[in-house]
């Protein structure tokens, strides 16, 4: 009776899309799903609206209230534009960056919001061509805009695209703006009110302009020039999985001075196919695959990546027997916080007024780097933001050296305000020209940090959920977690739980319980075990999965125990995902 109610309720919203306001080829594509025989496509593509959430809007391309198209597209749009209408109607013009990645459609459908924010009065500076997702960032503080938008689905498979609004400071938006902009978004009930038709005089075409004075700014980042001048030729090999990074990241790196610069002639190509790869996602050694045997061929230094939107970094190196493995997200963020402070500080800059800021679900190890040489360190919630938050309620009083999550992102800059691989990929260079200057590779490198620090071991699991029943799965796994918390992990008691969901941290041992200081609630679970074990749960707020984030802690004495403090950890980690249920 249930699935009876729930076919009549989508085919009587698809048959709106059979009306006026929406073009033939939409027409037809959900005529073709009204009239197959199985109903599931029906279903998915419409039992729900794509929710415009706080990070904006991601899913399937297709026709249909649940798709990503110029429709869903174009009502986020208008709404955000009605919102800024509001919000700034004192000031003489509004303006807003657009970009795009090189996904299919993504071109026409920036074309589109910058045709409805120009219809709607708005001055638009868009992009001539796809660019990083940091570079649009960028270009809303250059060109002093309100908003900015960028068309991109990040890493996701190829049938995915996305939306992702910009607050003037070029961050992605938070609150209060964030719950404004979704209910103007909401109130869009028809596509009558979506204004397609732009004002050309209002959209101005960006480029090559704004690509030299982004460059420049990044080249400013550089600590370490006579190093990279001693080792200019350091061999790097990069791919940007034939995504935007292409062009911008090679020249960032030819900027910084270094000169052999290794190309995967394959994925230069930019593509919304993705054609080498399963998932353009440099988090996954398959994406990597091309760029490792590219290695091995000339013998490289070190291996980079960036992700089709060219905001998350990719990075492998050699380990100690010479084969070349693939560092992870908090392994990365690790080694650029440590350069980054390690040189300040070489060079007489730390004045005490220093600070960095990592994700509640980044390794806590970054939190001793940060504590020992009396940099102060910032937690905030995933997603980049938080960390631009933190740096906006911290920049006139204190001095940014860096900030980075789990998730393969990290900015070094303020002129940009969300993650970027451009800056990063050109200070990871720079840092394994450093090392090389030391007398170090990279591996020696790391394991100095494990040395000084601890040794700490991190593994991401997502178990991924698609649909309507995965996404009430996925509740009550969560569900499950909060009522039901477990008492030991690997061996180890659980100390803390951390439920931010309710702002709530509890002394196990105490039965005592007190509030965690974060400016709103965050459906995530933590528990930090007797042993530094961190366990962290949370379901994604972009895709269909629940996330878990694993950190274990082994003592390490010596450098050459480096593999041996591996081989104890990932037996540490296989327990903990047998005891979370997820092995």
């Amino acid at each position: 009776m249930e699935n009876e109610q729930l076919l009549k309720e989508v085919t009587a919203k698809a048959q709106v899309w059979l009306g006026e306001g929406y073009d033939e080829e939409t027409r037809q594509e959900v005529k073709r799903m009204l009239d197959a025989e199985d109903k599931t496509e029906l279903i998915e593509s419409f039992y729900k609206d794509l929710e415009f959430g706080t990070g904006g809007l991601r899913g399937i391309m297709g026709a249909g209230s649940n798709r990503m198209n110029i429709y869903t597209v174009g009502a986020a749009t208008q709404g955000l534009a009605n919102y800024l209408k509001e919000a700034f109607k004192d000031l003489p013009e509004i303006s807003v960056a657009v970009g795009h990645d090189v996904r299919n459609n993504s071109r026409k459908f920036a074309e589109i919001v910058a045709d409805i924010f120009s219809a709607n009065g708005i001055k638009v500076y868009l992009f001539d061509n796809f660019r990083p997702t940091p570079e649009l960032s960028f270009a809303i503080r250059h060109f002093g805009c309100q908003s900015g938008v960028n068309i991109t689905a990040s890493h996701n498979p190829k049938i995915y695209n996305g939306y992702k609004a910009y607050w003037e400071d070029g961050a992605q938006i938070i609150a209060p703006h964030d719950v404004n902009i979704i209910d103007h978004v909401n109130r869009i009930k028809s596509v009558k009110e979506i204004k397609f038709n732009g004002d050309k005089s209002k959209i101005q075409i960006i480029g090559a302009d704004v690509d030299k004075i982004y460059l420049d700014k990044i080249k400013g980042l550089s600590l370490s020039p006579d190093v990279i001048e001693r080792h200019k030729d350091l061999k790097i090999v990069y791919t940007p999985i034939h995504g935007t990074g292409v062009e911008l990241i090679p020249a960032s790196l030819r900027n910084y001075g270094f000169t052999n610069i290794i190309h995967v002639p394959e994925q230069d190509l930019p593509s919304g196919e993705f054609p080498t790869v399963e998932s353009p996602n440099p988090e996954v050694p398959s994406a990597m695959a091309m760029a490792i045997a590219k290695a091995k061929e000339v013998n490289a230094d070190i291996v980079m990546a960036s992700d089709p939107d060219a905001d998350r970094i990719g990075c492998v190196i050699r380990d100690n027997s010479g084969e070349y493995v693939l560092l992870n997200g908090n392994q990365i963020v690790m080694i650029l916080l440590n350069y980054i402070i390690t040189r300040n500080k070489e060079l007489g800059l730390l004045k005490g007024n220093e600070f960095a800021v990592k994700t509640i679900v980044t390794t806590e190890t970054i939190k001793a780097i940060c504590e020992a040489m009396n940099v102060r360190l910032f937690d905030c919630y995933t997603g980049f933001k938080w960390i631009a938050a933190v740096m906006r309620d911290n920049e006139d009083v204190l001095r940014y050296l860096g900030g980075g999550e789990e998730s393969y992102g990290f900015l070094a800059e303020t002129f940009c305000r969300d993650k970027d691989a451009v800056s990063a990929i050109s200070l990871m260079a720079e840092a394994c020209a450093w090392a090389k200057d030391k007398g170090m590779d990279f591996q020696a490198m790391l394991a100095d940090i494990y040395l000084k620090y601890g040794f700490s071991h991190e593994v991401g699991v997502s178990v991924v959920r698609p649909g309507k029943t995965g996404a009430e799965e996925i509740q009550a796994m969560m569900k499950s977690f909060r009522e039901n918390p477990p008492k030991s992990l690997a061996g180890s008691p659980v100390k803390i739980i951390k439920d931010y969901g309710a702002l709530n941290l509890i002394n196990v041992d105490t039965n005592t319980t007190e509030k965690l200081d974060f400016p709103c609630t965050s459906n995530v679970l933590q528990y930090f075990t007797e042993d530094g074990s961190k366990v962290s749960v949370r379901p994604s707020g972009t895709e269909p999965k629940i996330k878990f984030y694993m950190e274990v802690k082994v003592p390490m004495e010596k450098v050459e125990d480096y593999d041996k403090c591996g081989k104890l950890a990932d037996a540490k980690i296989e327990a903990l995902k047998k005891d979370l249920g997820i092995a």
